[in-house]
């Protein structure tokens, strides 16, 4: 980084010098041609006078180096030439200043030599018996004057390009000093100061960047802490059923266990059998809606009518324990998962039958609106305590532990619920009174816009 500002630092500087130097040579040459065509003027000037006053006889031992001097008739006539034989010479009655001369007093004009580096500047002026006195000299080419100067500017160059070096890599080392002396793990730190205005934005960005890195490492630690929590709470509940089993199974090998007792037996093993296939069922369940549901369907469906069927489903269990079931509202199209959407009314159903009272009820609605479906579960069960009503989404986690032993639950149903609503970009809320009842409140999108699609 610092090579490329100290290269841009000397780019810069050389090219302003070198602009700079164009614009100097350019002023003075235009300076100096003023001066010598100011000259040019005033030496034509007093030379009139001094022909007006002598005649011809102000040529006579005339020492005029670097001027031209001609002398010329009313009629072009060339009378006098301090550098050519006048008789040889054309007549001039047709050149610019000269008709100039005689037309307004004084004439002047400009005419590059044969060389085409270098120009004549010439001056003319009118004397009273009507003949010109013209005086010209040679005005040296950019070029020339460049060359004139060669020595002084190379002299000037070699300064400034040890200068611009010099100041550059000061310069640059300067700019980075600051920026390699940056504390990323403390970018914060240099909001504010002025030696950091112009990278304020990137040094933002980084503490934006480390903050997000912090969440995403604490959300990993989580991740890992559940993943881990969840390992150990699955194998424990996998445990219990398998033991019963394997008790009930030892018995019934060894012969020890009556024959009115068999069918018992049975019953238990395939209790447990059932309630462990349950938790697998609800595990693989939990694995699919941690993937995002990725490999799932989506469609155009009607949550009024997947409630209808998770009521159908759940009848019977209901009627056993004289449970009502009611389900109320109207056809809800929206975009989604069915089998997921499912899940969610039979999980909420399920749990707000087994944690209810004798005799009590269980009312289901679905109520669409223009951009949304709100779905609610309403039980008159045991309640859920206020300290607890955020930990029900957890896996395993039961309000209850000895209902939730005699009712069977897998303590998966909640954190099934929650996930499926996720992936659906939908809410959950719950309302609960100890003793009264819960209800479970869910809104769900009904376009793929807000949905997944």
């Amino acid at each position: 980084m610092s090579r490329k500002i100290f290269k841009g630092i000397w780019i810069v500087a050389l090219s302003v010098f070198l602009a700079s130097l164009v614009f100097i040579m350019g002023i003075t040459y235009s300076y100096f041609s003023s001066l010598q065509k100011h000259q040019l003027k005033n030496e034509t000037e007093l030379a009139s006078q001094g022909v007006e006053k002598a005649g011809e006889s102000y040529f006579e031992n005339l020492n005029a180096e670097g001027y031209r001097i001609t002398w010329i008739g009313a009629d072009g006539t060339v009378l006098f030439d301090s550098e050519a034989n006048p008789t040889t010479m054309e007549n001039h009655l047709e050149r610019e200043e000269v008709k100039q001369a005689l037309n307004e007093g004084y004439g002047e004009s400009t005419r590059y030599s044969s060389t085409l580096s270098d120009k004549q500047l010439y001056a003319a002026k009118r004397l009273p018996d009507g003949s010109v006195l013209r005086l010209s000299m040679m005005q040296l080419a950019v070029w020339t004057l460049i060359l004139g100067f060669a020595q002084p500017i190379c002299i000037v160059i070699m300064i400034a390009l040890v200068l611009t070096f010099v100041l550059a890599s000061r310069l640059a080392k300067l700019i980075v000093k600051p920026i390699n002396e940056i504390d990323l793990e403390k970018p914060d730190q240099y909001f504010g100061k002025e030696n950091y205005q112009e990278i304020e934005p990137l040094l933002r960005h980084i503490a934006a960047q480390r903050n997000q890195l912090k969440l995403d490492q604490a959300q990993i630690e989580k991740t890992a802490m559940i993943r881990q929590e969840f390992t150990a709470n699955a194998s424990h509940e996998l445990k219990t059923p398998l033991h019963a089993i394997s008790g009930y199974a030892e018995l019934l090998e060894n012969g020890m266990v009556k024959e009115e007792d068999i069918k018992p037996f049975a019953a238990k093993i395939r209790g447990e059998a059932s309630r462990m296939t349950k938790l697998v069922e609800d595990i693989i369940d939990l694995a699919e809606l941690d993937s995002g549901g990725t490999e799932l369907q989506w469609e155009n469906c009607d949550l009024y009518c997947i409630a209808e069927n998770a009521v159908d489903s759940l009848d019977t269990a209901a009627s056993a324990l004289n449970i009502t079931l009611a389900l109320e509202g109207t056809n809800a199209p929206l975009w989604g998962v069915p089998q997921i959407l499912y899940s969610i009314v039979y999980n909420l159903c399920d749990n707000a039958i087994k944690y209810n009272h004798a005799g009590g009820s269980v009312t289901i609605g679905v109520f669409p609106s223009k951009h949304e479906t709100k779905l609610s579960v309403k039980d008159t069960g045991i309640g859920i305590p206020a300290e607890n009503r955020e930990r029900v989404f957890e896996r395993f986690f039961r309000v209850d532990k000895s209902r939730s032993k005699e009712v069977g639950g897998t303590g998966l149903g909640l954190s099934i619920v929650k996930h499926a609503v996720m992936i659906h970009n939908g809410t959950i809320s719950v309302n609960s009174v100890v003793g009264e009842g819960t209800e479970f409140i869910i809104t769900l999108p009904n376009t793929p816009e807000k949905g997944k699609s």
